[in-house]
C-alpha cells in the first residue's frame, strides 16, 4: 500500500479538517469583515438576516434527510437534537424562531421572510446544493459536511461582539439565536468528528470527508458572496428584495 493510501490517524485526521477551518471557513469572507466591524449599512444588514433565514430554516430539513438513514438508535437520538434545536418543542421556540425575531426588528414582515420571495438566486441555489447534498451522498459524507460547526462558536463571539459595538439597531434580545448556538455547536461537532473518526476507515473515505467539509466550506462562502455582488456592489439580480420596498407594513408602493 503507497503512503497516499495509507489511512490517516484520528488525530492527523482531525488535524486536516482543522485546517480546512483555518483556510476555507467563511469568517475569513470579506463580508463578514464589513459586517463584524460595522461596515455595514442598515441595508446590508437586512439583507444578510433575510438570506440567512433561508439556510437556517433548510438545516432541520437537511438533518432529517440525514436522520434517516442513520441505523443506530443511539446516532439517530443525538441527531435528532439538531432538528429540535432550530424547529423548537413547541410553537414559538427554537432557532428559527429566534432568526424571526432578528427579522422582524429589522422591519421585515413574517410572510415576507417566510415566504423567501426576496432572497437571492445565489442563496437559493447555494443552500438547495447542500440540501441535496446531505440527501444523495453517502451518510459519512453528509454528516462530515456538518463540521463547519466545529469553526462556528468563534465567528459567533466575532459576529456578536461586533454587532452590538457598533450598530444600534440590534441588542442582544434580537441576536438571541446566537445565545445558544455555540453550546449546541459544540455537542454537535464533539458528535460529528467522532463518528467521522470511527466511520472513516479507509483513505478514500477520509479523502471523501475531507471533499465534504470543503464543499461545505464553499457553500457559505458562496452565499456571501451572492450578498456582496448584490448589496455592496449593487447589483441586484431581478425578483430579489430591493432595500426600502418591503416594510413592517408590507410592501411600498
Amino acid at each position: 500500500m503507497s503512503v497516499d493510501a495509507q489511512p490517516l490517524a484520528n488525530n492527523e485526521l482531525e488535524a486536516r479538517l482543522r485546517q480546512i477551518g483555518a483556510e476555507r471557513y467563511h469568517n475569513l469572507h470579506r463580508f463578514h469583515r464589513r459586517l463584524h466591524t460595522g461596515k455595514c449599512t442598515y441595508e446590508e444588514v437586512q439583507a444578510w438576516t433575510l438570506n440567512r433565514y433561508y439556510y437556517q430554516a433548510m438545516i432541520p430539513i437537511k438533518d432529517a434527510t440525514i436522520l434517516t438513514r442513520m441505523t443506530n438508535s443511539e446516532d439517530r437520538r443525538q441527531w435528532r437534537k439538531r432538528i429540535e434545536d432550530h424547529d423548537g418543542l413547541h410553537e414559538g421556540d427554537g432557532g428559527i424562531e429566534r432568526w424571526l425575531k432578528l427579522t422582524d426588528s429589522l422591519g421585515f414582515p413574517r410572510d415576507y421572510v417566510t415566504s423567501t420571495h426576496g432572497i437571492l438566486p445565489g442563496t437559493r441555489f447555494a443552500v438547495e446544493a447542500y440540501t441535496e447534498f446531505c440527501r444523495s451522498r453517502s451518510l459519512l459524507q453528509a454528516v462530515a459536511s456538518s463540521l463547519t460547526e466545529l469553526f462556528s462558536p468563534a465567528i459567533i463571539g466575532e459576529r456578536v461582539a461586533g454587532m452590538l459595538a457598533h450598530y444600534d439597531f440590534v441588542s442582544k434580545d434580537t441576536l438571541a439565536y446566537f445565545s445558544q448556538r455555540p453550546v449546541q455547536a459544540k455537542r454537535d461537532s464533539d458528535f460529528a468528528l467522532d463518528f467521522v473518526k470511527k466511520h472513516a476507515a479507509t483513505r478514500a473515505e477520509q479523502n471523501s470527508a475531507i471533499a465534504a467539509l470543503e464543499f461545505k466550506c464553499s457553500v457559505l462562502w458562496a452565499q456571501l458572496d451572492a450578498l456582496w455582488s448584490a448589496y455592496v456592489d449593487d447589483a441586484i439580480p431581478p425578483g430579489a428584495w430591493v432595500p426600502g420596498t418591503v416594510t413592517a407594513h408590507g410592501r411600498a408602493a
